[in-house]
């Protein structure tokens, strides 16, 4: 269970994500990985990774890079099918500089794009920043096991696996409850994605992609539930 967030630069607002933003963020997410922190900042995006070691305890340290050091990504969760992922992209040229199912998402995408969520099984929650395209890349697994929550606020998209995580970044962000996820909260236990409990404050819905570029926000579905046909028996009375 670890916990990840970010600060995303959008639009015009070219300021850079503040480290004590990103700090106040991890910080609020350290019951989920009290192994190890870890930042990246650049002059748009700060990305932020509290560890809890599941998958090569040694050099499994995020936020984590691609070999150019062009792409990186933050990752709560675990990739079931990760080594034979792992073997399809070293045999399409890859080289891999850790044993982490981290590593093989970045390398997943950087081969096959979006494509790389349907071929993962396992139970995630993802943000992958790419800084030559200048583009954010969120993804949740098939069910939701692994929580992703994001707003837009000031100019900046906040995202972390805790709503307080986001609520620690800035305390301008406002803390009003929605009362439609209130109701959903009490009457089904939880709310149902995209709908959050706090108002502008969303929640990712299971299997989809959420993609932020160039001014643009575009979200479709990786993966929906396919249910089978149940013939009715009084057909054949």
């Amino acid at each position: 269970m670890c916990g990840i967030a970010g600060i995303i630069s959008l639009g015009a607002y070219a300021a850079p994500p503040s480290r004590e933003a990103l700090m106040h963020m991890v910080g609020a997410l350290a019951h989920r990985g009290p192994d190890e922190r870890g930042l990246y900042r650049d002059k748009r995006a700060g990305l932020a990774h509290a560890r809890l070691s599941v998958v090569d305890l040694s050099n499994g340290q995020q936020p984590l890079a691609d070999a150019g050091d062009t792409t990186w990504i933050v990752f709560n969760g675990e990739i079931f099918n990760y080594l034979e992922l792992r073997e399809k992209l070293i045999a399409l040229g890859h080289r891999f500089r850790t044993h982490s199912d981290t590593e093989v998402i970045v390398h997943a995408y950087r081969a096959w794009g979006e494509a790389a969520f349907e071929r993962m099984n396992g139970q995630w929650a993802v943000a992958i920043w790419d800084s030559v395209a200048g583009r954010l890349v969120l993804s949740r697994d098939r069910f939701g096991i692994c929580p992703l929550h994001f707003c837009e606020h000031g100019g900046r998209l906040y995202f972390a696996s805790e709503v307080k995580a986001i609520f620690a970044a800035d305390m301008n962000i406002p803390r009003a409850f929605d009362p439609a996820g209130i109701d959903q909260t009490f009457t089904l236990w939880t709310v149902v994605p995209p709908q959050g409990v706090f108002q502008g404050i969303s929640e990712l819905t299971p299997g989809h992609v959420r993609i932020y570029e160039s001014g643009t926000v575009c979200e479709r579905a990786f993966w929906k539930p396919c249910y089978p046909e149940i013939s009715d028996p009084r057909r054949g009375e």
